[in-house]
């Protein structure tokens, strides 16, 4: 089986700038919300804190090298920066530039562009835009041309011989055909030649024939159903007004949605709660763990290999530093290295015969946290000959929200179907 590439998105919002000064306080980066989570029921862990590394600032190159150094120890190929761009004005750029000047990292990368609307969505206020994107045919043709600088890098990942380009919402743009149209015309002409252009696999975005890009990529949890646990969780703060799922049924619902017929690169979170940005109004992924993250990473890992329709395999995971959507591979204070360690096992598992998804599956048990950071990286032989003790019933789906899923799973397939229940279930709280 052919090895596969694993690359990791890259949050770059770990430094001041003069937009963010002005919008949320002086000296803003990630690292303010983070430190503002808290736990809202017993095991909920929060806040999510940096270990060995400390609270970085992304200016600096000796961190930029230490990170790039730890990545490459750990089994990660390549970076996807988030790339930010409205109508000309950059935003969180400054890392990149740095790299892109001769700076560290000296590692491969590539940009996902992050084209939403930059709104007040941290503190509830969606609908106030700081920053709107203002998409026009003359602004389809600035944007690749800014992209162009990093396409001729040394460094730049490439599919199939060509400039990997990912764009985060493509659904958001009033065109996307047209950007597609107009991005392939001017990298040929400008001498960059064929690109390998992609969009986040989302539901209710456009059919991916229809646009022209050449493939979808998993981004989990997004584009994926799971149980809810909120009403089955114990000791819940009664001030939560957010809601709360179930990590391992996420990861067999990601699983099973990779497409094996069209080209759809597979998506892994290794965790998810953005409780450091919305508070008691989060989405938890609740159960999350190093060797459940293995065991998922593993199987994405052969799905990519094993595909017919890819023209090489490649695994995303979301993400390396989303240090406040509680989704990192970075050392951190409770888990130390695990999850680094769990991913360069991961992809040693993938090429075994035997698999920790196939013998445990959803049922593969939340360990304590001093147990998850021993195994870990642990041989898989090792692992495979343990007797696990039986999963906490506390934390499972109850019936009725089982049922709710299967529901969903079925709903989200049919666009029509979506549009006329999305408002009953707002209005019963089943949807956000």
């Amino acid at each position: 089986m052919a090895s596969a590439r694993v690359i990791a998105f890259y949050l770059t919002q770990f430094h001041p700038i003069p937009e963010n000064n002005r919008w949320w306080g002086e000296g803003f980066t990630e690292w303010t919300n983070v430190v503002r989570g808290r736990p809202y029921y017993p095991g909920h862990r929060q806040p999510q804190l940096p270990g060995e590394t400390g609270f970085y600032d992304l200016r600096d190159e000796a961190t930029r090298a230490r990170q790039s150094a730890l990545a490459a120890q750990f089994g990660i190929d390549g970076f996807c920066f988030y790339y930010y761009w409205f109508a000309g004005k950059r935003l969180l750029e400054a890392p990149v530039e740095a790299m892109l000047a001769g700076g560290a990292p000296d590692f491969p990368f590539c940009l996902c562009w992050a084209n939403e609307n930059w709104t007040r969505r941290w503190d509830g206020k969606d609908h106030e835009v700081l920053i709107a994107q203002e998409y026009s045919e003359n602004d389809d043709v600035s944007v690749v041309h800014d992209l162009m600088r990093h396409f001729r890098d040394s460094r730049y990942i490439r599919v199939d011989g060509k400039p990997l380009m990912i764009v985060y919402r493509m659904d958001l743009h009033p065109d996307p055909a047209r950007l597609v149209r107009i991005w392939r015309r001017e990298c040929l002409d400008s001498g960059i030649g064929e690109i390998y252009l992609c969009t986040v696999r989302r539901f209710g975005m456009p059919d991916a024939a229809r646009v022209g890009v050449d493939a979808l990529i998993d981004f989990p949890p997004l584009g994926c159903v799971a149980s809810e646990l909120t009403r089955a969780m114990n000791g819940l703060d009664p001030g939560f007004d957010g809601r709360i799922f179930d990590y391992m049924d996420l990861a067999r619902d990601a699983l099973n949605r990779t497409s094996r017929e069209y080209a759809n690169f597979p998506g892994v979170v290794p965790s998810w709660d953005n409780t450091a940005r919305k508070g008691p109004r989060a989405h938890v992924y609740h159960g999350a763990s190093p060797l459940r993250y293995r065991a998922w990473l593993a199987e994405a890992i052969r799905t990519a290999c094993e595909s017919s329709v890819l023209p090489e395999p490649l695994v995303f995971i979301n993400a390396w530093n989303e240090w406040a959507e509680g989704c990192h591979l970075e050392v951190d204070a409770e888990y130390g290295t695990a999850w680094l360690e769990a991913t360069r096992a991961a992809r040693l598992d993938a090429m075994h015969q035997l698999r920790l998804w196939t013998l445990f599956g959803v049922e593969l048990p939340l360990l304590p946290v001093a147990e998850e950071r021993r195994l870990a990286g642990a041989p898989l032989s090792s692992l495979l000959g343990m007797t696990f003790p039986e999963r906490d019933l506390d934390c499972r789906s109850t019936r009725l929200e089982l049922l709710l899923a299967a529901i969903r799973r079925r709903v989200e397939v049919s666009p029509r179907a979506r549009r006329a229940v999305l408002p009953i279930a707002r209005l019963l709280g089943m949807a956000d």
